[in-house]
């Protein structure tokens, strides 16, 4: 069984806006990275809408026929907007407006009873909840308590322990592939279905997807960088060769 790539085209939006020009439009990267083969198209509508915005999720929920997974905080304004556009999955993670990219999972333990409302919320209206957190038994435990069906690994140590690519003799990268592939499997045996991402590479994907238990990766900066090089439907269907070879 192959393992599905989602493709995060926040930064399509963050070339677009770096002029607050019309081009490049998200909707028409969708239909690129879909056509190339992606299962899924990822953004993260932040609530200072740095890049994605909400005329986007709009017209991508008229537009995407894979999947469509909004990454989102989980304010009341933020679950009002994502509700009325109705995705097929939404992705709980936490959100600082300070921060480049999103720095870590999210504290289920502490925040368990904000985080189950807004689970309760989603899955009420038919839409598929996934929680973005660190590979740490007690917050994947948590996450199972609060009735969560869905997680999604962040995958940041592990890709930092191999920056420029794989060295299978480093114990960094070892240990931070050991944990995330009992943390999967443990997830899993518990009745949780397992994603990724996060930092993930052509070089450093496979050891990740290989994982047996492992349904889908979520991967945005790395292909759009391959993309201002190829084009996006060559970055995504070489991400696709890399995670499934």
């Amino acid at each position: 069984m192959i393992t599905k790539l989602g493709v995060n085209i926040d930064h399509i939006a963050t070339i677009r806006q770096a002029r607050e020009a019309l081009e490049p439009d998200p909707v028409a990267a969708a239909f690129i990275a879909e056509t190339a083969g992606a299962h899924g198209i990822t953004i993260h509508l932040r609530s200072d809408r740095r890049h994605i915005k909400d005329r986007d999720l709009v017209m991508l929920r008229e537009t995407v026929k894979t999947r469509l997974n909004v990454e989102m905080a989980t304010t009341k304004e933020m679950i009002s907007v994502v509700r009325e556009a109705r995705p097929d999955t939404v992705t709980l993670v936490p959100e600082r407006p300070e921060e480049l990219t999103t720095e870590g999972g999210l504290n289920v333990i502490k925040y368990h009873d904000e985080i189950s409302r807004a689970i309760e919320v989603f899955q009420g209206d038919g839409i598929n909840v996934s929680l973005f957190v660190d590979p740490d038994e007690k917050q994947v435990e948590k996450s199972m308590e609060i009735g969560a069906l869905m997680i999604e690994l962040n995958t940041a140590a592990y890709a930092e322990a191999v920056p420029s690519g794989l060295d299978e003799a480093d114990p960094e990268f070892v240990r931070q592939l050991n944990e995330i592939r009992r943390i999967t499997s443990l997830a899993s045996h518990g009745g949780l279905r397992v994603l990724a991402g996060h930092g993930l590479t052509y070089r450093n994907v496979y050891p990740i997807s290989s994982i047996p238990q492992m349904e889908e990766l979520n991967i945005g900066h790395n292909i759009i960088a391959r993309a201002a090089l190829v084009g996006l439907g060559p970055a995504v269907q070489e991400m696709l060769k890399a995670m499934n070879p």
